[in-house]
């Protein structure tokens, strides 16, 4: 099989193109568990299957979570792929996918720089206070398309100076927690100043920390936005692969578009030998 190999913000992925492969989606789930493991395959953090479209849009978009679990879909990851429709001739400067979320428009902003419209939210709750071990931690619940992406964004003071073995037993207690009838993506978040944001991400279906969460950023924005503690205009958000701006529209008290912007990454193109397939 030819792969891609990408990464946005720091969030990796394994694009495999199946309009040239033609497999089974009974295969998916096995494909992305043994390819996505890090120290026996490729490693990423998701798999997307890259397809004809069924709407008129460029490419559908199938996403799968390293534990094997489709996802609805993936911010950075859509950021690459429109990169990879325009750098295969599927698309021009403006892209189209076609998403379980819902349809996802995408623009070039430079060759390595990619802009996407994110899914609106279809739940926004600005407040879902969770207690775990006996502390109760603010929190805001959002799901962004339909079905929705569930994320818990939580503010943490100190976050820079948290551990990861803190972070990661955090995050996992709140991902499983009653209240998320689908699980959560966990988002952890400090202002640093003005439209400056830290942010740490614990990712459902990766049951770890990633380097960034590009649906997770923009449920972070539109819940900020809409609580008046941002502008929502460029604002600037800091993780560990990297940085993501986010413009976030409002109109009586409702979110109308949600843009995530940031850098792409081409890291390999070859071919997958992996001899436990």
């Amino acid at each position: 099989m030819e792969f891609w190999k990408m990464n946005g913000t720091g969030n990796d992925f394994i694009i495999l193109d199946n309009r040239k492969e033609k497999l089974p989606p009974e295969t998916f789930p096995r494909l992305a568990r043994v390819l996505c493991e890090r120290h026996l395959s490729l490693g990423a953090d998701g798999l997307m299957i890259a397809d004809a479209p069924q709407s008129g849009g460029d490419l559908r978009m199938i996403f799968f979570n390293p534990d094997g679990t489709e996802g609805e879909m993936c911010g950075n990851g859509a950021r690459c792929l429109c990169r990879y429709a325009y750098e295969n001739d599927f698309s021009g400067e403006v892209q189209n996918l076609e998403t379980k979320a819902g349809p996802v428009l995408g623009k070039r902003i430079t060759e390595r720089d990619y802009q996407i419209a994110l899914p609106l939210p279809s739940v926004l709750i600005p407040d879902l206070p969770l207690t775990v071990d006996g502390t109760v931690y603010p929190c805001a619940y959002a799901e962004l398309g339909d079905p929705g992406i569930p994320h818990a964004v939580i503010p943490l003071d100190g976050l820079a100076g948290r551990s990861e073995e803190e972070l990661r037993r955090l995050g996992r207690a709140i991902r499983y927690d009653p209240a998320f009838s689908k699980g959560a993506n966990v988002n952890f978040y400090e202002l640093t100043g003005p439209d400056e944001i830290l942010e740490r991400t614990y990712e459902r279906g990766v049951e770890d920390l990633t380097y960034a969460c590009g649906t997770g950023t923009g449920s972070l924005a539109a819940v900020l936005t809409l609580k008046g503690i941002i502008s929502g205009r460029h604002t600037a958000v800091s993780m560990r692969g990297g940085q993501l701006i986010l413009d976030v529209g409002l109109k009586e008290g409702c979110v109308t578009s949600l843009l995530l912007t940031g850098p792409t990454n081409i890291v390999a193109k070859g071919v997958i030998t992996d001899e436990s397939l």
